[in-house]
């Protein structure tokens, strides 16, 4: 274990596979005290929590739906228990329905932006509300964000409105020192993306970045960890493309 994030608490929403795993479990071994949310995943949460723990990390699993403004407080008010304060606050829970616009229904519509928007907002609201001084939150956002690709249309609307909520709320925040930032990952091997893929499609997705591979996740990792760092502090309302060079 780390000591760059020794004394800070982080909650990483999504945190029990994929990229919020990993997240979750490299701010653990920076050296800050983690909260592994999920939505419906215990065992895999309590795996994160476990591996953490036997690493000489603290962690817990705090079970929220962040479509749901209550749960979001809940999750906040458990975390204050259990730790005492919030100075890191990772949004990485989100749900991706692609479906041609004739396809799309209002119920599918509303999920996407019930989870990554309003689940997204409310957080920061959340960490606003309970941070200290110079705190950090890290939103996520997309790389298709920009670029033309059939059925994402509904999905990357919701990212479009997180990056101009980070954008919007840069100044509002600045004054406490706390720093709002999006990261847009390209394909990244993870199950939310690769399921119903097949191998000739990711391999064709992999080969439109400069390495020809998708993204893992400790690629991503990496640039949140900086994020969450002292080493951002000059670094906010800024959407940074980690991508391997998508196009």
């Amino acid at each position: 274990m780390g000591n760059k994030l020794a004394g800070k608490v982080a909650l990483v929403t999504g945190a029990s596979r994929g990229i919020g795993r990993e997240i979750a479990e490299d701010l653990a071994r920076s050296g800050a005290k983690v909260i592994v949310n999920y939505a419906s995943s215990p065992d895999k949460a309590e795996e994160v929590v476990k591996g953490i723990k036997q690493q000489g990390g603290e962690a817990l699993a705090i079970q929220a739906d962040i479509s749901k403004v209550e749960e979001v407080e809940m999750l906040f008010q458990k975390t204050l228990e259990a730790f005492g304060q919030v100075d890191i606050l990772v949004n990485n829970a989100g749900i991706m329905i692609t479906k041609p616009i004739g396809a799309m229904t209002e119920e599918d519509f509303d999920k996407q932006f019930a989870i990554n928007v309003k689940g997204t907002y409310f957080a920061i609201q959340q960490a606003a509300k309970h941070m200290s001084e110079n705190g950090r939150i890290i939103n996520f956002s997309t790389s298709v964000n920009g670029q033309m690709f059939p059925t994402y249309s509904a999905y990357a609307g919701t990212k479009g409105a997180v990056e101009q909520i980070t954008r919007q709320l840069a100044k509002e925040l600045g004054p406490k020192g706390i720093t709002i930032n999006a990261v847009a990952p390209g394909p990244v091997n993870t199950e939310l993306f690769t399921a119903g893929k097949s191998e000739e499609q990711i391999k064709a997705i992999g080969n439109k970045n400069s390495f020809g591979r998708l993204g893992e996740p400790d690629d991503i990792s990496n640039v949140v960890l900086f994020l969450a760092g002292s080493e951002s502090q000059w670094v906010t309302g800024q959407t940074i493309r980690v991508n391997g060079g998508f196009i």
